[in-house]
């Protein structure tokens, strides 16, 4: 299974260890925090990029990531956005060595790259689906894969995940693609 890749309506997929570089907050989405935040992993990401073609195994720009949840009872969109977390995450390669993180983000000119960490995680069995439109519309494809977990007889198994196909300051309902996954397991 492609891990960029998702049908126009729900599947169930499953997915082993994935690596990457990744930071964790509170905030809202597009608000101060999680902006810095994203900027910290691109202040990373670069010079990896360089230091990993410079040992002979080049890769590109990964699609950025969010993994998402509250810590509240009330439903998550319930839940005023500031009071999200997250974890963001760019995948890395298995070509890129683990030593080559430590001097990236050494190299980084950004002091939140302290917050930027290699991490290893584990989805497993998922509900996922291609989502096309705005973010605020990503609860009409939530309801699908909802009612397609329910029919299975599968409920949800750790966070909330979007992987980010379009960039995620592009504006035009009609050019955001975003994969939106659940990780699962019986009810």
């Amino acid at each position: 299974m492609n891990w960029y890749s998702a049908a126009d309506s729900p599947e169930l997929v499953e997915f082993g260890p994935v690596r990457g570089l990744s930071v964790t907050g509170q905030g809202e989405p597009g608000g101060p925090v999680h902006m810095t935040s994203i900027q910290a992993l691109y202040s990373v990401a670069g010079p990896l990029m360089g230091i990993a073609a410079a040992n002979g195994a080049p890769f590109e720009m990964p699609p950025l990531e969010g993994r998402w949840w509250v810590e509240d009872e009330r439903p998550a969109l319930d839940v005023p956005r500031a009071e999200w977390w997250w974890h963001l995450f760019l995948r890395l390669p298995d070509s890129v060595a683990d030593e080559w993180f430590d001097q990236a983000r050494q190299a980084a000119e950004d002091p939140a790259a302290a917050r930027v960490q290699l991490v290893t995680f584990t989805e497993g069995r998922c509900v996922q689906m291609l989502h096309h439109g705005a973010y605020a519309d990503e609860p009409k494809t939530l309801a699908l894969m909802e009612e397609f977990m329910e029919h299975s007889g599968l409920v949800m198994n750790g966070l909330h995940h979007e992987i980010y196909l379009s960039d995620v300051r592009e504006t035009d309902p009609a050019r955001m693609r975003t994969i939106l996954r659940h990780p699962v397991r019986p009810a």
